[in-house]
């Protein structure tokens, strides 16, 4: 597993979950439940993961539909 995304910005996230879940390329988001703990105040960002043989396409995804990839 490789990290693609951490943002604080809900918008962002479903985003690129979006994008890569068109593609056939399985998207795993974690911290989503500190995420809520923290009672939503955005503070702490959830990560995306993706499989290792997936982060390379996963990323070019992302970048051709400028998503900020925080980096």
């Amino acid at each position: 597993m490789k990290e693609l995304i951490r943002s604080n910005d809900l918008a962002t996230i479903a985003f690129a979950k979006a994008l890569l879940s068109g593609e056939g390329i399985e998207v795993f988001e974690f911290d989503v439940h500190t995420s809520m703990i923290e009672g939503s105040l955005g503070i702490l960002p959830r990560r995306l993961m993706v499989a290792d043989r997936d982060h390379f396409i996963a990323t070019a995804i992302l970048r051709d539909n400028d998503v900020d990839l925080g980096r």
